[in-house]
């Protein structure tokens, strides 16, 4: 099974893919999507639907696991919730089911505790996926975290 993970936001969309068979579990690719903060919204959120139409042809996902977003006081909120719902969107036009959860639900899948750290977090994908060295940058470990729970939760 593939799932790939997606950790939202307007300026950087963080991905994981993951392939999950009877005997392990790896990556995939893991990377960004990133939108230039020169350019309109509208014109952003393009090409986050571009970019993530494209890793699906490539990849097609079985699954997409995405982190759940709460509603902060922030300057960002709004366009974190519109890059999420197109996100969401985009997904649902290739027929992907979608599973979400929260940051404190994948923290406690991966480490036992809803309270761990980044750096917690970090070794535990880089165990469950053999990895030699920590996927750069952060949104995109935190997509293999967000992929890794919705295996670990099915």
């Amino acid at each position: 099974m593939r799932i790939l993970g997606i950790d939202p936001g307007l300026a950087r969309v963080g991905y994981g893919l993951i392939e999950i068979n009877e005997r392990d579990q790896k990556m995939l690719d893991s990377g960004i999507i990133r939108t230039d903060p020169g350019q309109q919204d509208g014109l952003r959120l393009v090409e986050i639907a571009k970019d993530l139409r494209q890793l699906i042809r490539i990849w097609r996902p079985e699954l997409a696991s995405v982190e759940k977003f709460f509603f902060y006081r922030s300057s960002t909120t709004i366009s974190v919730v519109q890059a999420r719902g197109v996100l969401m969107m985009t997904l649902a036009r290739f027929s992907i089911p979608v599973v979400e959860f929260p940051p404190m639900q994948v923290k406690l899948a991966l480490t036992g505790s809803g309270r761990a750290d980044k750096n917690e977090v970090l070794d535990s994908v880089m165990r469950e996926l053999n990895l030699d060295s920590p996927p750069k940058p952060d949104d995109a470990a935190d997509a293999l975290a967000i992929a890794l729970t919705a295996w670990f939760q099915r």
